[in-house]
């Protein structure tokens, strides 16, 4: 399992650096989103399987100004995925690759750029959270955090998808369509 993610080196004080562009920043000073001018880099590590935080860095590029990063993204994925086979870390009838990235990324754009190197998608067995449960009553002496996600999620078991939080339902404006399918 690869993670793609974006991090960024602050170079708030150094005007003369070369090709520096405003990288997001959250949480500095009153608790609210900043732009500083930085260096961000695109980097891919490897996750370890299991519940873990462990990863292992794979690659890291510099993001210069005005390059798309998605597309950057996606060669530097093509690149570890070829890099893995040539070294026989990965051989037909291994598990899947799968390429894990956060909100910030433009999933079906990615998702497009990678098409012909594997399948897209989420896997039927992916996980993701779901609603925070209630608090549990902790063990005696473990005060511990609350849980900030819900229990996993399962997208081939319907049993652990739970309420959804919204819906919606538009109708097309093309008579021969009709209603979203499952809203009439």
């Amino acid at each position: 399992m690869l993670a793609v993610d974006i991090t960024c080196w602050l170079r708030p004080d150094a005007h003369t650096a070369p090709q520096r562009i405003l990288c997001h920043t959250y949480g500095r000073g009153k608790n609210q989103t900043i732009m500083v001018p930085g260096w961000p880099y695109l980097m891919v590590v490897a996750l370890e399987a299991g519940r873990s935080s462990w990863t292992a860095p794979l690659d890291a590029v510099r993001l210069a100004p005005g390059a798309d990063a998605a597309t950057v993204t996606a060669g530097q994925v093509r690149d570890i995925v070829g890099r893995l086979v040539a070294a026989g870390q990965w051989q037909p009838g291994d598990p899947d690759v799968l390429v894990v990235a956060d909100a910030g990324y433009d999933a079906p754009r990615l998702a497009f750029l990678l098409a012909d190197l594997a399948r897209a998608g989420p896997r039927p067995d992916a996980l993701g959270p779901g609603a925070p449960p209630g608090r549990a009553t902790p063990p005696a002496g473990n005060d511990g955090r609350p849980p900030r996600h819900g229990g996993e999620f399962v997208f081939g078991d319907p049993a652990t998808w739970g309420e959804p939080d919204a819906a919606t339902a538009t109708d097309t404006r093309t008579a021969p369509h009709g209603p979203a399918p499952g809203t009439g």
